[in-house]
């Protein structure tokens, strides 16, 4: 049973944690705890720069009692987390520049919750992780550090997130959420628990391991399919056939995967297969087809980049010097998230050629542009240029639909429209 006065800490005040610690703290006492002492100081004044969570929405659950029935109290204070039940990780999960996962930052957390873990509590991990990580790696730091029994003292659970950045419509509360824990009667705890919140409802799955499988191939799936259209891509420019038309005609069959071709980011698509594939890799299996995907996706941004020099020599541009234009770094349409955006991959083989790139997203900071990827954001629409050699639609942000072109460009200039989003008839080529 859940009962009112169970206390709930979160771990982690990011996209994914900020979300679910809001619709927890409208029925429970939520604490919700992060590292990052400039984003408490911005939520304590009721304000979310991820744009995940409505500031309005925000303020009307925060509190500063430690001692209230329900609400929201955000601290970098460990010690708030003392008198809290249950504790949910929601701690990114980044791989290395080997494409290797980094345990560190579920480390760190684990080490946390154990400093302050009582007996009988339980601890919930959303990071997604390879199968067996939760109990293979996060659990033993808590034990350790908390000198508690796991399955006697302390108990876990896990239920990984299905946040998708800048989507109003799947929203936390609205995506079906799956659950799982470590032994029956702590699993049927834990879906209890979401059930508060998740109008969507759950799905319990019969293991840990079960739950982290599930979670690791949703994102292997999209990444492949997104890796089979953008390899049409390629094949379709070659014999000059539009790939939007062709995707177009096919999906008119009622059983058509509709999917479509693009640079795959984030902190999911981008990431999460590499984790499957390290632990199959441990395990004595080669995954062929989910490295394939990999290795396809992240060859985007370096073939958009070539693709554009070679239209710009075609029209006879100097390419040592000539100026080009990105128009997005975010690694998805309106949202400001520039976690893993493989646009970066466009910039950096355009400066290979000697390509002077401007960088343009009305949606992103930056201070984090610069912090992230050493690049000086225009984030000004009057400051751009009026004689860019080639233009790169990267994303696809609303506000990218009112720009006029036309007026930025060179005599010679050329236009890849990454994202399909404008005209056929106003773009040079488009993925």
């Amino acid at each position: 049973m859940i009962h009112s006065e169970d206390k709930i800490a979160i771990i982690g005040l990011g996209y994914v944690g900020l979300p679910l610690a809001v619709e927890f703290a409208k029925k429970f006492f939520v604490v919700g705890f992060d590292i990052n002492k400039q984003r408490i100081s911005e939520l304590n004044n009721g304000i979310d720069k991820t744009l995940e969570v409505e500031n309005d929405n925000l303020k009307s659950v925060l509190t500063t009692d430690l001692n209230a029935d329900k609400g929201l109290y955000i601290t970098d204070n460990i010690n708030a987390l003392a008198e809290t039940n249950y504790y949910i990780v929601t701690v990114p999960t980044p791989t290395d520049a080997l494409n290797k996962p980094v345990f560190t930052p579920l480390i760190k957390a684990s080490e946390t919750v154990g400093k302050m873990l009582s007996k009988g509590d339980i601890v919930i991990y959303e990071s997604t992780v390879y199968p067996g990580a939760t109990e293979d790696i996060c659990i033993p730091v808590v034990a350790e550090t908390s000198g508690l029994t796991y399955n006697k003292d302390f108990y876990a659970g896990y239920s990984p997130e299905r946040i998708n950045p800048g989507d109003k419509h799947h929203t936390v509360t609205k995506i079906l959420k799956v659950t799982s824990g470590s032994t029956p009667e702590v699993a049927t705890k834990v879906d209890n628990l979401y059930k508060q919140v998740i109008t969507a409802g759950t799905h319990l799955a019969p293991s840990i391991k079960v739950a982290e499988a599930a979670k690791v191939i949703e994102n292997s799936q999209r990444d492949i399919n997104i890796a089979f259209v953008n390899e049409l891509s390629k094949i379709f420019r070659l014999l000059d056939i539009d790939t939007k038309a062709v995707l177009e005609a096919a999906g008119t069959k009622w059983n058509f995967l509709k999917f479509s071709p693009g640079l795959v980011g984030g902190h999911c698509i981008g990431v999460d297969p590499y984790y499957l594939a390290q632990k199959a890799i441990e395990s004595g299996y080669n995954p062929e087809i989910i490295l394939a995907g990999r290795k396809m996706n992240d060859s985007m941004g370096a073939y958009v980049a070539t693709e554009t020099v070679k239209m710009m020599i075609k029209k006879g541009a100097t390419i040592k010097g000539s100026k080009a234009l990105v128009l997005g770094i975010t690694f998805k349409e309106n949202c400001p998230d520039i976690r893993n955006s493989r646009v970066i991959d466009i910039i950096e083989e355009l400066q290979t050629y000697h390509v002077d790139v401007d960088v343009y997203d009305p949606w992103a900071s930056a201070e984090e542009v610069k912090h992230e990827y050493n690049l000086d954001l225009i984030s000004e629409f009057d400051k751009l240029r009026s004689d860019y050699d080639a233009i790169i639609l990267a994303v696809s942000h609303n506000e990218f639909l009112e720009i006029k072109l036309d007026n930025l460009k060179s005599e010679k200039s050329v236009t890849f429209d990454v994202k399909s989003l404008l005209p056929i008839d106003t773009v040079d080529a488009r993925l």
